[in-house]
């Protein structure tokens, strides 16, 4: 594979595939795991993973990229393989969360900052010689009636645009995630609502990224859907979230964004499969559409695996099934009656 990050972010959203989140922190894989009864030790942590990474049909055809924890970067499978090494052999590209996490933004009550800037650069040079070629960065914009305030969204764009500028300075592609969340307290704004606030942040972010000199060709941008609340009493239609969410897309990214790489936040497993899906059958965009699914991708391999060895095909099948009806999405050819099958 070619060293440009140019390059990597296009086989990054190759038609028909997309990217499998694997970057819980070790506190996130624990309510994962408290859900199955399984003990979150580095064991199952490992063995957990490596049943994703072993599935080959779903790695093979529908998985361009995975994004790791830190801890993941480095470990190896059981018979002494680096899951780098596992994840490039079946044609996808290793990744690293490297943001620290959301914190409280100083005299913004309600809003958060993402950090982690300090020390990036040795960190990405760390990654790369790990073999991660393109990073995570995850911005997590609040909503309300009020919220978020310019100042919060100016201060988590521009640290968006910062970490860019330094992950491809290192030849490592940023994936560019500004979350405007579904399931944060009240989480009953409108559609509408949504809509208005991810246009002004996507604005935003595209105007700090710009002003970093961010190569636009080098990246991948992850965005919300443009959804209601989960508690707006008016729930949407698939074929309304894919109007607004590309509606806003097409004022907001730039033409020269190879892909985008929605997250599927609160939505269910169908719900995230349903509104790629029209959004891809509806509509032709500059811009591949595809999956960066956590939750959506995994939800149903690890209830399937439940921390049982014995469970590894089952899990695994689990995993390949979700995986090929999100690569069916992102060609806009999924039908919900293929889910029985």
């Amino acid at each position: 594979m070619s060293e440009r990050i140019e390059d990597i972010a296009q086989a990054m959203v190759q038609e028909g595939q997309g990217i499998l989140a694997a970057d819980e922190s070790t506190g996130t894989i624990k309510k994962r795991f408290d859900s199955i009864g399984t003990e979150n030790t580095e064991a199952n942590r490992q063995a957990y993973r490596e049943m994703l990474f072993r599935s080959q049909e779903a790695m093979n055809d529908c998985i361009s990229g995975v994004i790791m924890f830190e801890e993941t970067l480095y470990q190896k499978a059981v018979d002494g393989t680096p899951f780098v090494d596992l994840i490039k052999a079946a044609g996808a590209v290793p990744g690293i969360k490297v943001d620290l996490g959301a914190h409280p933004l100083p005299s913004a009550p309600g809003e958060t900052v993402t950090e982690g800037l300090d020390g990036l650069r040795g960190r990405l040079s760390n990654y790369y010689e790990a073999g991660a070629r393109f990073a995570k960065w995850r911005a997590v914009i609040a909503i309300d009636d009020v919220l978020p305030t310019y100042g919060g969204i100016k201060a988590n764009a521009h640290a968006l645009a910062r970490y860019a500028a330094l992950c491809q300075e290192a030849g490592i592609v940023p994936i560019v995630e500004p979350e405007v969340q579904m399931d944060a307290d009240p989480a009953d704004h409108t559609i509408e609502r949504c809509h208005e606030v991810t246009a002004a942040v996507l604005k935003t972010v595209f105007a700090e990224l710009s002003d970093q000199n961010v190569k636009l060709e080098g990246m991948i941008l992850k965005p919300n859907m443009v959804v209601p609340g989960s508690k707006c009493a008016a729930q949407c239609s698939p074929e309304e979230v894919a109007h607004h969410t590309v509606s806003v897309l097409k004022r907001a990214v730039p033409s020269a964004v190879p892909g985008i790489a929605f997250l599927s936040g609160g939505q269910s497993v169908i719900e995230a499969t349903a509104n790629l899906n029209a959004m891809n059958a509806a509509f032709d965009t500059p811009w591949a559409l595809t999956y960066s699914y956590g939750r959506a991708l995994q939800a149903s391999a690890l209830s399937a695996w439940g921390g049982n060895a014995d469970n590894v095909a089952a899990g695994s099948d689990a995993f390949t099934q979700r995986a090929k009806m999100n690569s069916l999405a992102a060609k806009g050819e999924w039908k919900e009656d293929m889910e029985a099958a």
